[in-house]
């Protein structure tokens, strides 16, 4: 399907120079003299390479007919991980590089959206908040009152995060899977 460039939103999958590519960023500019184009950092859906175009706003792109199937975490081998589709119960691997940082927070059994572009897996979208309980907790600072302060914390997938004094060793937490960042307790 054709759109005008300007239509271009994070997430799409566009054709381009024979290739499929995820768009990361847009940016529209609008120069004082000239007329305005877009910019945008996309990375190969394929190869995993990352590019930057820059398209005139009234330019047409090819954005790919996606396909947008809820699947489950069964599990990870090496630099594959296993999925399967909850409607055929069809096992598939994808690899790992496609998830990225996100992989740690990776639970069994976790129902997770997979994109599929002509019957390909092709991307990976967790769920936007996880649970994880905080295996470290460095001890309170009396006196550290004046300002927001936040301690670091590790959590039981390895990563360190920043969480607020009150949180100790052994807690449930609430994460976002998308920056890493402390939420709330969970309850």
């Amino acid at each position: 399907m054709k759109i005008n460039a300007n239509l271009i939103r994070v997430g799409n999958i566009i054709e381009h120079n024979g290739r499929q590519w995820a768009v990361l960023k847009t940016a529209i500019v609008q120069p004082g003299k000239g007329g305005a184009f877009i910019t945008v950092e996309m990375r190969d859906i394929r190869t995993g390479t990352k590019t930057n175009e820059r398209w005139r706003t009234a330019d047409t792109v090819e954005k790919c007919n996606v396909e947008e199937k809820e699947c489950t975490f069964l599990f990870a081998d090496g630099d594959a991980i296993t999925f399967m589709d909850q409607e055929s119960f069809e096992q598939f691997n994808l690899p790992a590089e496609i998830l990225g940082d996100a992989k740690a927070f990776l639970q069994d059994g976790m129902v997770v959206s997979v994109d599929f572009i002509e019957g390909s897996p092709v991307s990976v979208a967790l769920p936007e908040k996880v649970i994880m309980t905080v295996v470290e907790a460095d001890p309170v600072v009396k006196g550290q009152t004046a300002s927001s302060s936040y301690k670091p914390a590790k959590l039981e997938n390895g990563l360190k995060i920043l969480v607020p004094p009150f949180i100790a060793e052994g807690e449930k937490i609430v994460v976002m899977t998308g920056d890493c960042s402390y939420v709330e307790r969970a309850k």
